[in-house]
Formats: structure tokens, sequence, C-alpha cells
């Protein structure tokens, strides 16, 4: 298949896009969209997004006309899902040639206790639904909304980690709700062959996160190592990140349901 020169005339959904990874996202893709593209924003921050649609209706695409549809939203309420899929219903057209959804919310949740503390089943249910249930259920009601037909892509992304494949000490509810998301797209892959299913691991990126991480996580060594990769000027700028991320999606010849790491590229 040949390489493509951009994302079509598209409809792109992109959650957690109010900062940090979500936000370049958004802002690289409005590079590479044709006029007639829309943008689903969704976040729990409703000025961070407002700020954000403000930056995209003065770049090229939005000048041509891009239609941005800003949802703040708790994903892990049912009623948030759907508000994202009726926003993305309606700035959708009949003319819309690709649907993009971008999975990027989530949380890292306690990273400070080990895998022993964790005995109440409402804390570890409440994690699970934020970040792997809502993640699930989002993706089936934007499919839903938006069944194959000709003439129309469908690309649907999970924007992952390396710890899906690795375990990381103090990390358990991260490492299950990121292997758990790695699955879901593994097995959507394996049942709707005309769909594009991508798990992206972005790599160490420099953002809040990262912060949180090398400050707050209970194993002394994990937070030492993330300590020493700030200092060392070792973490990637989202930007860095999103390059490889276009790479992949523009040469479209990643296996669908695959892991793909930033360093694998």
């Amino acid at each position: 298949m040949l390489p493509m020169s951009d994302l079509g005339r598209a409809l792109c959904i992109i959650t957690g896009a109010s900062r940090g990874f979500g936000r370049t996202i958004a802002k690289e893709f409005s590079r590479v969209v044709r006029p007639g593209s829309a943008f689903v924003l969704v976040a729990r921050s409703g000025g961070d997004l407002r700020s954000l649609q403000a930056e995209l209706t003065e770049t090229e695409a939005g000048r041509a006309g891009l239609q941005i549809r800003c949802v703040e939203a708790d994903l892990g309420l049912a009623e948030g899902l759907e508000r994202v899929t009726k926003a993305a219903q309606e700035v959708a057209t009949d003319l819309t040639e690709h649907v993009l959804l971008v999975n990027n919310a989530g949380s890292l949740g306690d990273i400070s206790r080990f895998t022993k503390s964790f005995t109440d089943m409402t804390e570890v249910n409440s994690y699970l639904s934020v970040n792997v249930s809502s993640f699930l259920c989002l993706t089936a009601q934007i499919l839903q909304a938006f069944p194959q037909r000709p003439g129309l892509r469908r690309t649907v992304i999970n924007i992952s980690s390396l710890c899906a494949v690795k375990p990381f000490s103090s990390w358990v509810l991260y490492c299950s709700g990121k292997a758990a998301r790695d699955m879901v797209f593994r097995v959507l892959a394996a049942e709707e062959p005309d769909l594009r299913v991508l798990n992206y691991a972005p790599g160490p990126l420099d953002t809040d996160m990262q912060l949180e991480a090398r400050s707050k996580s209970g194993d002394v060594q994990l937070r030492k190592s993330f300590s020493e990769m700030f200092s060392q000027g070792q973490l990637l700028s989202c930007e860095e990140s999103c390059v490889k991320l276009m790479k992949l999606l523009m040469e479209d010849s990643f296996t669908s349901g695959a892991h793909v790491d930033f360093y694998d590229i």
C-alpha cells in the first residue's frame, strides 16, 4: 500500500486533548487534514480545551474551515461517553473520508503503593472504569456510530506504554490497565479486518505524568531511574514522539492490532 500524503477529510476524536501528548496530537493532526475536516476534543478541563481550540483556529486548517467541537466530559461516566459520541455524529458529514479515534485519556492511579495493599475493590474498580471500561465502551460506541461503508476509512489508536508489556514495581494499576487496553485492541483487530488498529507506546514523555512518576513512585529504584532520565535529558518531547506516530499513520504499514513503541520506529 502506498503511503498517504494526508489523513483525508477526517473526523478526529481525541481524548485527553487538553494538555501533554493529546494536545500535541491535535495540533499535528490539524496540519495533515483536508478542508471539511472536524475535530472533537475531549477532556475534563474546559478552559484548556478552549485555549487549544483558539490555537487550532489560527492554523491553516482552521482558516480553511476546520470544525472544532470541545467536549468537557468525565469519561468514567456513561453520560460523558454519550456526549462524545453525539458530538462526533453532529460534526461528521456524508463527505467524511476518515474517522480517527485517539484514546489518549488515562491516569496513573496510586503508584505509591504495592500490589498487596490494594484490598479495596471499590478503589480498583474505579480505576479500571476510567482507564479500561470507558476506553472499550467509547471505542465500541464510535464504531457503531460510524459503521464500515465504501469510501470510509476507520482508524482507532490506543496510546499505550511500555507498561503494557513490562511490569513496573508499585505500578500495578497502571500496568494492568495498559495491558488490558492493548489486548482489547488486539481482539478488535482480529474481529474487524477492515479497521486499522494501533497500540502506540510514545516513550518516556516529559509531561506532568512523568513528574508524578519520578516524585511519587513507591519503588525507590524506579523513582531514581525516572529522576536520572529527567536530569540527563533522556525524556522525549511530545512533538518528537508525535512525529513517529504520524510516520506510522502515513506509511500505514503497521500490522493492525500491533503494539509499536517509539523506539521500534
